[in-house]
């Protein structure tokens, strides 16, 4: 409507330009009255595309100045045919009108046009020979502009509502999908780990108290442990009520991945979730890339086999901290190596996706390293 509104009163400027460049060449006061208008819509224009909406002060300055008080400096400076009726300084009013019936709703475009109304009709009786279907014309372009300005203004807002409510429906459907589908991984999970084991266990075939069985049950209660945490955090009181969009994924889905790869090689990681919020894909990849990289270096260099993982959503973001209590390292001579894991898999990974990474270590202190994104 901007766009709109901006191009009506161009054409108006344009009829300007050409009256005043082919009657009045020389009248310094035309001029002075066409560059004001031009001036003042440059302005009124020129804020609201900055800004994005049109400002209240500069549509009351446009209809005050170029709709209401310029016809009567013309009318003093250059006499009667300066505002004919059928003229373009009188044109100005429809779209100053319209523009008000954009930027200041029905109230204020009422306000508008009424004043602008009775400019012209103060004019009207003012300027001898002025005629009556010339006012009646100018009244009715008046009207007209700020009615058809209003209710396509009314119309597009309406779309809009109803095009929010439809993307609303489709992420929500979307969301749905995704926790199907989540679920149906848990699922398959489940069935392959727990299950397979306890049904193991309740045949007979195995015995129960065996170390490599133990473990095995241990690695799978605390699997269940933290999808029950996980699950709580994400849908305290049932399911969310945005979900998540085209090309989102569950961050806790993708750390639990990188949690499951890296006990699979024997390593004992104790993980909580909390309130984690779905992020654009490439970013869960990301996060868990480098946690799994964060836990290669717990299992291969920290001469421990144990990890904590602590994962927090931070309104739209993320932190993620994974903990060892190893040998640990000093951070500033592994810096200085090249091609270290933590520079390539951690730091450069949070790095292109607008996150951060930071790392805490001492030879003996064991390792804390902290993810977050957004930086």
């Amino acid at each position: 409507m901007m766009l709109a509104t901006g191009l009506y009163r161009a054409s108006h400027l344009s009829a300007g330009l050409t009256s005043v460049a082919r009657h009045t060449p020389g009248s310094a006061a035309a001029w002075a009255v066409l560059a004001t208008a031009a001036a003042l819509s440059l302005l009124l224009y020129g804020t609201a595309h900055a800004r994005g909406r049109m400002d209240r002060r500069w549509v009351w300055a446009d209809v005050l100045v170029t709709g209401c008080a310029l016809p009567w400096l013309a009318l003093r400076a250059m006499g009667a045919p300066a505002v004919d009726q059928s003229g373009w300084l009188l044109l100005l009013g429809g779209s100053a009108s319209s523009a008000a019936a954009v930027g200041l709703g029905l109230r204020g475009a009422g306000a508008c046009v009424l004043l602008l109304l009775a400019t012209s009709l103060a004019l009207h009786l003012v300027v001898a020979g002025s005629r009556s279907a010339e006012l009646l014309g100018h009244v009715n372009a008046v009207l007209s502009s700020a009615v058809m300005a209003w209710v396509f203004w009314w119309y597009l807002r309406r779309q809009g509502s109803l095009l929010d409510a439809a993307r609303e429906q489709a992420v929500a459907a979307e969301a749905r999908r995704v926790r199907q589908a989540e679920r149906m991984a848990h699922h398959a999970a489940l069935h392959d780990t727990v299950l397979a084991t306890l049904t193991t266990i309740a045949a007979g075939r195995v015995d129960a108290n065996a170390p490599p069985v133990r473990e095995r049950c241990a690695r799978e209660a605390a699997y269940l442990r933290r999808l029950i945490q996980r699950d709580e955090a994400l849908h305290p009181a049932g399911p969310p009520a945005g979900g998540s969009a085209d090309g989102t994924a569950p961050t806790g889905a993708a750390l639990e991945a990188a949690v499951r790869s890296a006990e699979c090689l024997g390593l004992k990681v104790t993980a909580q979730y909390q309130a984690l919020p779905a992020v654009p894909r490439d970013v869960a990849d990301a996060l868990a890339a480098a946690v799994g990289e964060a836990l290669n270096n717990v299992r291969g260099h920290a001469g421990t086999g144990r990890a904590y993982l602590t994962a927090v959503g931070e309104g739209r973001g993320v932190a993620v901290t994974v903990v060892d209590r190893g040998a640990g390292f000093d951070p500033r001579a592994a810096a200085r190596g090249a091609g270290t894991g933590l520079r390539r898999s951690v730091h450069a990974r949070m790095a292109a996706i607008g996150g951060s990474a930071e790392v805490e270590s001492a030879p003996g202190e064991g390792t804390r390293i902290a993810l977050r994104w957004p930086a």
